[in-house]
């Protein structure tokens, strides 16, 4: 939610930076191709960048326990997948490639969901530094994986229509295209490898990948070879969620409430919902979000800043806002794929509780491949490194 894997790794003391000289920048007019007879899903690929491993070590977020074997290459990748609405339209996303002499990719494809970001710079098919992709994406790729990183709607190519933040079916499927498009991609490239899948994202990207983790078991079984999931401080349960923000003591943190804000909106827009401002937020509040939208900044508990009204229509379960958010409920099924959830015990921004709620409805429901990772006194920030070594970790298991 909030900040991006990428920005909170940026953070972290184990960041280390890459001269900028070395990394080689091709031409981009003889680096296109575009999608051949067949290929349902994908549009275009532009590589936008050839790394050695030399290059990438310094890119590694935490100290890793081997060198990197790969180079890699990276693409910005074109794709069609619907909107919110059921319409067609063009997304994007990065796809990194470890080179190798065979052209066959040594341990499978790996779907990349990034976390909050607020800026489309941001998004990983720019391929800038700020990205989850430049750094997280590229290490993964130079350790053997192809990495797909989707931008999801409203970033990117998409950049014209409205991010739906938080969003589950939305973020499922631009992130389930993306590996379709990856997969038509390495077909029309006659590379080999890429059969076997794993999916892994920390926060908005825990969530996004629970919610495609859900939609390729429930609805497309046969389709993909999922191997295992890896999902970080998603916010899973959202109806607990909402009813903890409405109505219990939070963090006074204005860039928490922003993102808190931006659910809200989301939702009142892709659900048809469309109450004024007024109805959920009491003044100054209202006055402020009606001006900035998901950027309005709140410096209150956001109990504070709902109105009576709301929250009392937050209890009924035929409230259509109430329906809407547990239309985006992902915590209780029974996941049939090795899965493992990471989440700091101190995270005051997700709560830890979404990843124990999942655990503990899967486990009830017969998911025997389910397993919790506390990390204990960590919050959201601090368990970032702690996350992306227990992804390698796990799926170098795979192996």
């Amino acid at each position: 939610m909030k900040l991006s894997l990428a920005g909170l790794l940026l953070a972290s003391a184990f960041l280390l930076s890459v001269p900028a000289c070395r990394d080689q920048q091709p031409e981009p007019d003889s680096k296109i191709q575009l999608a051949q007879p067949g290929n349902r899903y994908f549009v275009s690929a532009t590589l936008l960048g050839e790394f050695t491993a030399e290059q990438l070590e310094g890119r590694s977020p935490v100290p890793l326990p081997v060198r990197l074997p790969y180079g890699i290459r990276a693409y910005k990748i074109v794709y069609k997948t619907p909107n919110t609405d059921g319409t067609e339209l063009q997304a994007s996303g990065a796809l990194l490639v470890p080179v190798t002499p065979e052209n066959r990719i040594p341990n499978g494809l790996m779907s990349q969901q990034h976390g909050t970001i607020t800026n489309d710079a941001d998004a990983p098919s720019y391929y800038n530094r700020s990205s989850e992709a430049y750094s997280y994406g590229s290490v993964f790729a130079a350790l053997g994986y192809a990495v797909a990183c989707p931008d999801y709607i409203g970033y990117g190519e998409s950049r014209q229509v409205p991010h739906p933040y938080e969003h589950r079916q939305s973020l499922a499927t631009a992130s389930l295209d993306m590996i379709r498009a990856s997969q038509e991609f390495f077909q029309n490239n006659k590379t080999t490898g890429y059969e076997r899948l794993f999916i892994a994202g920390y926060s908005q990207g825990g969530f996004a990948t629970m919610s495609l983790q859900k939609m390729i078991e429930e609805q497309f079984p046969n389709e993909l070879n999922l191997v295992a999931s890896a999902c970080g401080a998603g916010a899973y349960n959202k109806t607990r969620f909402m009813q903890a923000l409405a109505n219990d003591t939070t963090a006074s943190n204005p860039a928490f409430n922003m993102s808190y804000v931006w659910v809200l909106l989301t939702y009142n827009r892709v659900y048809g919902i469309n109450r004024p401002v007024s109805f959920y937020f009491r003044e100054p509040y209202a006055a402020e979000v009606q001006s900035r939208q998901q950027n309005a900044r709140i410096p209150v508990r956001i109990s504070q800043a709902l109105t009576d009204g709301f929250k009392q229509a937050s209890t009924s379960a035929t409230d259509p806002f109430v329906r809407a958010v547990a239309d985006n409920d992902v915590y209780d099924w029974r996941p049939r794929t090795p899965t493992r959830l990471f989440h700091g015990t101190a995270d005051d921004y997700v709560f830890f509780f979404n990843s124990q709620d999942a655990f503990n409805a899967m486990r009830a429901r017969g998911a025997t491949r389910v397993e919790l990772v506390p990390l204990t006194g960590r919050n959201h920030e601090s368990a970032v490194p702690f996350f992306a070594l227990g992804v390698y970790t796990y799926f170098q298991s795979f192996k």
